[in-house]
Formats: structure tokens, sequence, C-alpha cells
């Protein structure tokens, strides 16, 4: 809409006292506008009086996002834990989340619109005021109040821990797989520690129905795998949470590793970190199978189905929810989560995003995403350094093959939804022998002018995640 004469945004139309703030079109660049006395504190250019009032133009900038974050409580991020349900949007572009407010507008889950890993920031040169900030931006743009959280995501070090901290975000995940010792077995786990023998041998624990027992060789495996993760997750807690001064919630990851988390182990960790005065909001465990990056569950749904229910039913019996990483197109076991949860979950995806973004390429420009295909072809060996998948790279087929109007079908097959969601960081950060980018410019230039396109594909995607986990 036409507004002061400039396009303007809308729903970013709002008052501070005589002044007048929104964000509006600036050619191809978007700003924020400022029509009162002065600039409100932010960092902008002085455009002198128009029509009776003085404007001024400020750039989206790191101060100008604090700056509104400050001026407009609701661009900041808040806990979100503590509701039933929340879901981790994963925006590795720092474009998706207009397309995610048109869902969560009007969905009872609430969202963690900034989400993001340490080794997704390496991979495609951001940093967590970027993260933040974008998610900012868009929620000022398009009026939403409900509320989002930001999560530093699995997040290994007391550095990276306080850096995301001292930036405002909510939720830290605290990743503890290297702490995790996953070589061991009942016959090379040390004896039983005295201090767990008394607290959990020939003792049954009761939980909705359920029997937890402890046999001295399950324990002494339960202690020696999992005792460096307590001492570390209790030492971050400590140095971080136990003080109030961060307003966070604390998540326990302890599904980064190849073992799975049985029940038994899920209790014993849990349960030991409570004793040991951790408070957290969600645990994520290793579930039994496989939740591989951007395609559905692979392996027996009956049996994920019998151990999330003893999962689900310790996490409310000692007071927190479970978390399910890696929950990118997870249809087949939604229904399942959603059920044995009971309706009290927390669901985190990422690389779908991406993967739909590049769908609206293959729609938009297919000679476009024939390139960037290929590429990632002759880079998937290094992507998968970083990611486990099991692509089997006879089961892609020939790109020469396949029609323009048929490349976006191209992302039903699993092994191409892997080797473009995995090779993102290699295709963003590839520069000519100039310093230029390759393909990012050209696909930030097309996202932005396709961003409905972009936003109705979200629109439907994570709408079908929230749909089978209700």
């Amino acid at each position: 809409m036409q507004y002061l004469g400039y396009e303007a945004f809308e729903k970013s139309i709002n008052n501070v006292g005589t002044s007048v703030v929104f964000m509006a079109k600036d050619n191809d660049e978007t700003v924020i506008i400022i029509s009162g006395p002065d600039s409100l504190g932010f960092k902008a250019e002085d455009l002198g009086v128009e029509d009776d009032n003085r404007k001024f133009k400020a750039k989206l900038t790191h101060d100008n996002a604090c700056v509104l974050r400050k001026l407009f409580p609701f661009t900041a991020p808040v806990r979100v834990l503590g509701k039933p349900k929340s879901f981790g949007l994963g925006d590795r572009l720092g474009i998706a989340t207009p397309g995610h407010i048109d869902l969560f507008k009007d969905k009872d889950a609430y969202p963690v619109f900034a989400q993001q890993s340490i080794r997704e920031l390496t991979l495609t040169n951001r940093t967590y005021e970027d993260v933040l900030n974008c998610a900012t931006f868009a929620v000022y743009r398009e009026g939403y109040k409900k509320g989002f959280g930001a999560d530093g995501d699995h997040l290994k070090t007391a550095k990276d821990v306080e850096y995301a901290l001292s930036l405002g975000f909510t939720m830290i995940t605290l990743d503890c797989s290297e702490h995790i010792k996953n070589d061991i077995t009942s016959a090379n786990a040390p004896p039983v520690p005295e201090k767990y023998k008394g607290k959990y041998l020939n003792k049954t624990f009761n939980i909705e129905g359920i029997s937890i027992e402890f046999s001295e060789d399950e324990l002494k495996q339960c202690a020696a795998i999992y005792e460096g993760a307590i001492i570390h997750a209790t030492e971050i807690y400590k140095q971080f949470f136990a003080s109030g001064k961060y307003d966070a919630d604390f998540e326990i990851s302890i599904d980064e590793t190849v073992s799975v988390t049985t029940p038994l182990q899920h209790f014993f960790v849990a349960r030991e970190l409570l004793d040991a005065g951790v408070s957290f909001a969600t645990v994520a465990p290793r579930f039994c199978g496989e939740f591989q990056k951007g395609i559905d569950y692979i392996g027996d749904i009956a049996q994920f189905e019998k151990e999330i229910k003893v999962h689900a039913a310790i996490a409310r019996h000692l007071g927190y929810k479970l978390s399910i990483h890696s929950g990118s197109d997870k249809f087949s076991v939604f229904p399942i989560i959603g059920r044995e949860t009971k309706g009290k979950w927390h669901v985190k995806t990422a690389g779908t995003n991406w993967l739909e973004a590049m769908r609206v390429v293959a729609i938009t420009d297919p000679a476009l995403y024939r390139e960037v295909h290929s590429y990632a072809l002759g880079a998937f060996d290094e992507a998968r350094k970083y990611y486990h998948v099991t692509t089997d790279m006879a089961k892609l087929p020939d790109l020469k093959t396949v029609k323009d109007e048929d490349l976006p079908k191209l992302f039903e097959n699993n092994e191409v939804r892997q080797v473009i969601h995995i090779t993102y960081g290699l295709i963003l950060s590839l520069k000519n022998s100039s310093g230029s980018f390759v393909y990012k410019d050209r696909l930030y230039k097309l996202w932005s002018e396709h961003e409905g396109e972009y936003r109705k594909a979200l629109l439907k995607h994570i709408g079908k995640h929230l749909d089978l986990l209700n």
C-alpha cells in the first residue's frame, strides 16, 4: 500500500508516541521509515521535512534490529518450550519466516523462527546476530504478535552457549554427543559406581503403569555411556542457567549419536540431571530407526510406537517434554508422536525449508536449477562428512532425461532430497575466481522475486507437518 509516499508493508505500521514506524520498499531494498520529530534511536538517514513531517530512513542492520526489539517487544523472542506444542523452524536462508508466519498465526503451536546450529552458521557464513535479526524484521513486517522463540541449536561449548544467550536467544539446545561413549558394552563397561547402586538396583519405578527396572549390566552401561554427558550438562546449567541471569529454556540433546537411547537410559539421564539440580524443558533422545535429513522415518514403525510410548511417559512423569530432532518430513510417525505425547511436544525441522526454496527454483528457473543440481552431485561426498545419510546414488535420475516441467517432481525422490538437502552450504558459499558468488546472489534474487510462491510452498509443506502431529 502507498503510505506517506512509500510502498509500505501495511501490517508493519505502528505508532510510538507522535511518531510512526513502518517498513517499506525503497527501490529493491526493504527499509524502516520513521516519521516524527526524531529517529527514535534508529541509526537512520535524515530525509528532512516532507509533508509537514520529518522522515528518517533506516537500513535493516543489527543495531536497528536491537532498537526495533526495544521499541516493539513483540519482535523479540520469548520462551516457548513451556507451551504444550512448540515447533522449530531452521531457516537457513533468513527468508522463510514470512511463510512460517502465514501458517503459525492460526495454529496452536508456538514457533521457533530463529533456530540454527554453529555447524549451519559455518556452512552458510551467517552469524547468530543475522539469524535473530532476520526473524525480528520479518515479525515486524508481518505484524506477528503471538510470540516466537530463538534457539541456539546443538551447541557444544560454553563459549557458544554464552554467545547465543548474550544476544537474547531464549532456548539453548546442548548437544552432549561428544561426552557420550558409544563403544560401551556390557563386556567392557566398568563396575557400577556405588552411588548408583542404592538408587537403581533392586527397585521398580512405576511410570503410568509401566515398570522400569535396572539389571546390574544395564545400570553399568548407563553410567559408563552417559556419565560424561550428565557432568557436562550440569556444568553448563550451573554456569549459565542456575542464577536466572538469562531468560531462556534449556534442552538436553542426547540424539546426535549412532547408538539408540533406550527408555531405560533416557530415565537414567533425566533422573540424574534432576537429582543434580538441573532444570530443563525438553530432552531429545536418539530414537530407534533412522531420522535422516529431509526424508521420512526409516525403520520399524511398530517398534518406534512401542518405545516412544515409554519415552513420553518418562518425560511426563519427570516434568518435561520430548523433543524430536531431524523432524523434517517424518510424516509416517507424526500421528504417533502427537498421540503418545498427548499433544505435548517440541519438533525441530530445518532443511525442509531449504528444499522448498529449491523446489521454487526448479519451477521458476529450470536452467539455474540444473546448474545447482549438477554442482550438488559433485559436492555430495564433501557434504556428507557433516551429516549421516544413506543416500543410494544409483537411484538418482539422470538429469539430462528430465524435462523442465518435471524438475519439481525430483523433490519426491529421497535421493535427490538428500543430495540437495545437505549440500546447501557448499552451494551458497561457492565463489568464482573473482571472489563473487556462483549461485548465492542469483538464488536470493529469484527468491525475492518469487516470495509469494515460496510462502505458499512453506504454508503447504510445513502445514502438513502440523496437521499430522495434531
